[in-house]
């Protein structure tokens, strides 16, 4: 079966951040499309290469997948501190800020993040842009009270740098979607985020708020695939580029083992 376009991007950077781990390590593996390319992954590196290496998952979902694919599955609280994490992202700027949460995992993707020597960042070209916002900004918040908590949000956004202030409740059907830890996502719709480091510090203030979905100064690289194959890979904030080019049966023929 043959992949879309994003997905033999997605297939390329996680292709490339794969070689990244090395025996031993422990590594963060994150949640979302990209990231369950990784996983496949690493899974084909276990088994071809002897590849062995502990991981620890950002959500039930992504732990699942990881098991099946072979991959040691550890947790946070017994590995202390990891050598890596890999992850996908919603949006990317160039300055490495990010958005996450589109999969609703972004405060453990947060914890598992920030404890990690190094936080590499895999995408399709997509989701690189010039100013955050676009993309709906989850903020996590607990059930107790949330309309509340909401209210608060829209007030204090109008005295800050974004371009609209519309909140929604996120759903799963007819209910609330509840996140790994049984709480609520209210999406904010800013259309255009000025000041990132501002606006995740004063989101995390308001009471009822558990984390935010903005990650700055976390990321320290990112792993960019396009659909043809190249991967342009960016080591800091505003540093060069180095770009190699895979080729993309694998792709197909690893999608294949996951339809069966």
């Amino acid at each position: 079966m043959t992949l879309s376009p994003i997905d033999r991007a997605k297939f390329a950077a996680a292709h490339r951040a794969a070689a990244m781990v090395e025996p031993g390590m422990k590594v963060g593996l994150g949640t979302g499309s990209t990231a369950a390319w990784l996983v496949q992954c690493l899974g084909e590196r276990q088994r071809d290469e002897g590849l062995r290496f502990t991981a620890v998952p950002t959500s039930a979902r992504t732990a699942d997948l990881a098991r099946e694919a072979g991959i040691e599955v550890g947790d946070l609280g017994t590995a202390r501190w990891l050598d890596l994490t890999i992850d996908g992202a919603d949006q990317i700027d160039r300055e490495m800020n990010l958005i996450k949460g589109g999969g609703g995992a972004h405060l453990m993707e947060k914890i598992v993040a920030t404890a990690s020597d190094r936080m590499v960042v895999i995408a399709d070209a997509s989701k690189e842009v010039e100013t955050l916002g676009a993309f709906p900004l989850p903020v996590e918040v607990i059930p107790f009270g949330w309309q509340v908590t909401r209210m608060l949000i829209e007030e204090t956004l109008v005295g800050l740098d974004v371009l609209g202030r519309e909140t929604t409740l996120r759903m799963a059907g007819d209910a609330p979607y509840r996140t790994d830890q049984g709480n609520h996502i209210v999406d904010l719709h800013l259309k255009r985020i000025g000041d990132p480091r501002q606006l995740g510090l004063v989101l995390n203030q308001i009471p009822g708020v558990v984390e935010n979905g903005l990650f700055t100064d976390i990321c320290d690289a990112t792993v960019i695939g396009h659909s043809d194959g190249r991967v342009r890979v960016r080591q800091h904030a505003g540093g060069p580029a180095e770009e190699m080019r895979y080729d993309l049966e694998d792709a197909d023929n690893i999608f294949t083992e996951i339809a069966e």
